[in-house]
């Protein structure tokens, strides 16, 4: 049985009315707690993770889904620091389900970010890939591995690699998976440094095998990249 074709203007309804499912979201939000919004831009601005902690505590068992909320608001902005919220999932909830929350919350972020961008603001992804001067590197962020290779990096920058998966030719299935590979060591190695440093006394020895580790494997990964990039760029010097 074939599959149905949705023509563009079915797509273009489709597309607005998520976008106003998003929006009614947002606006439920801010009519639940009038100072949410505010709350997360000076938490993420000044990096408190303890006023964090106070603020996810506040709520009690709801905590849980608010951190959700807001790594995924952090990652549809896409230009806020999150680091704060994952070492405050750590420390609140534990490693492991802070990790968890974390994962989930940065992943739904940077997709529907992604799905924004392509659909609607793919003028706004372009100025942001021309800005940080890395409009040449378009094509090579368009396969799955790639992709999981730039989520899996710690700290970096969430709205910068979704401008440019969103310009590329990479299929929404292959760019899902690779964020939903990629994110989880990324996210895991931020929980776990950022929780052993506040414990740095109890945690020591495994904050020190963490950094190493991560140092190595990184490290690792960055010679390689480098290598096969000269090897590419000497093959079509001899062409």
């Amino acid at each position: 049985m074939a599959k149905r074709q949705w023509s563009e203007r079915e797509q273009r309804l489709i597309q607005w009315g998520l976008v106003g499912l998003l929006l009614l979201l947002i606006g439920g939000i801010h009519l639940l707690d009038p100072t949410f919004y505010a709350t997360v831009w000076r938490l993420s601005q000044t990096g408190d993770f303890q006023g964090t902690m106070e603020y996810l505590r506040s709520f009690g068992v709801w905590g849980i889904l608010v951190s959700f909320l807001i790594d995924v608001i952090i990652n549809i902005v896409g230009f806020l620091p999150s680091i704060f919220l994952s070492t405050a999932n750590g420390l609140v909830f534990g490693i492991v389900p802070g990790i968890i929350i974390s994962w989930l919350g940065e992943t739904v972020g940077v997709l529907i970010s992604f799905w924004l961008m392509r659909t609607l603001f793919r003028d706004m992804a372009k100025r942001v890939i021309e800005k940080n001067r890395m409009l040449t590197k378009l094509d090579s962020y368009s396969t799955l591995g790639t992709m999981a290779l730039a989520r899996a990096l710690p700290y970096s920058p969430n709205g910068l690699v979704t401008a440019l998966g969103a310009l590329s030719h990479i299929s929404y299935r292959d760019y899902i998976i690779g964020c939903l590979i990629g994110k989880l060591p990324s996210v895991a190695i931020e929980v776990i440094v950022g929780h052993d440093i506040v414990h740095a006394g109890e945690h020591r020895l495994r904050l020190t095998i963490v950094v190493t580790l991560v140092a190595v494997i990184y490290g690792g990964i960055w010679w390689w990249h480098r290598r096969q990039g000269e090897a590419t760029q000497t093959e079509e010097e001899h062409k």
